[in-house]
């Protein structure tokens, strides 16, 4: 609805072994572990939100397997509905203009962050 917290569009979404951009606004990494290879300057993140990623066990069944992917988004979108990260990040909103969630999976369209996007672009901010 018009009118009704932030719009959602707010928020962007892109590995953290892109260089930030100007335009990346708050980076928000949204993996549990810390990316190989990735130094903390290098990074350049805000907040590191490990909380709001799926649990270890459901990594682990989905291993970045595409044919899993279907279940795997399933399953993390209700870890997500009882997940109070997802509060967390969506109160970040409510106060920047715009959000980076960072991720890094090298499928980049079969990944979490993927998933918990599309979440958040349906949820209310703050």
């Amino acid at each position: 609805m018009p009118g009704m917290g932030q719009p959602r569009d707010i928020f962007g979404i892109k590995r953290i072994y892109d260089p930030p951009a100007s335009d990346d606004g708050c980076r928000v990494l949204v993996d549990r572990l810390w990316p190989r290879g990735m130094s903390k300057e290098d990074a350049a993140i805000d907040l590191w939100l490990k909380d709001v990623a799926p649990s270890a066990g459901l990594r682990k069944d989905f291993n970045h397997r595409p044919e899993r992917f279907a279940e795997f988004s399933e399953a993390y979108r209700l870890e997500l509905d009882a997940n109070p990260a997802v509060g967390t990040l969506l109160e970040l909103a409510a106060g920047h203009p715009r959000i980076t969630l960072l991720y890094a999976a090298r499928n980049t369209e079969a990944n979490h962050a993927r998933v918990l996007l599309d979440y958040v672009r349906g949820r209310p901010a703050g």
